[in-house]
């Protein structure tokens, strides 16, 4: 991921560190540990399209049916169900997963 940051240019930095700040933030923990660390680490590689997507995600004030999209308890909304989704599952089953078991949660 290093090799990564160092191609970003600065306004690449700026928009990924709101991003990752909104993620972090959201009022909901089980949210904030699936999208503030997936924010940090799969951010940088997202499309300019997913990371529009990801920040109009970020803009949902339900955090609880955001969640909900994400461990796939309640029907996503077609506009979020594509590629990110897909992303955000599948690194929640990879990563947040790991760490929630090992007591993080």
């Amino acid at each position: 991921m290093a090799d990564t940051n160092a191609r970003l240019n600065e306004a690449q930095r700026t928009r990924l560190g709101r991003i990752a700040f909104r993620a972090w933030r959201r009022g909901f923990r089980e949210a904030d540990l699936v999208l503030g660390p997936f924010a940090d680490q799969v951010g940088p590689t997202l499309t300019e399209a997913e990371l529009d997507l990801f920040e109009a995600l970020l803009m949902e004030d339900d955090d609880h049916a955001l969640y909900a999209w994400i461990i796939q308890t309640a029907p996503t909304p077609e506009k979020y169900d594509g590629s990110l989704m897909t992303k955000i599952r599948a690194f929640m089953a990879a990563h947040v997963a790991a760490e929630v078991a090992k007591g993080a949660g």
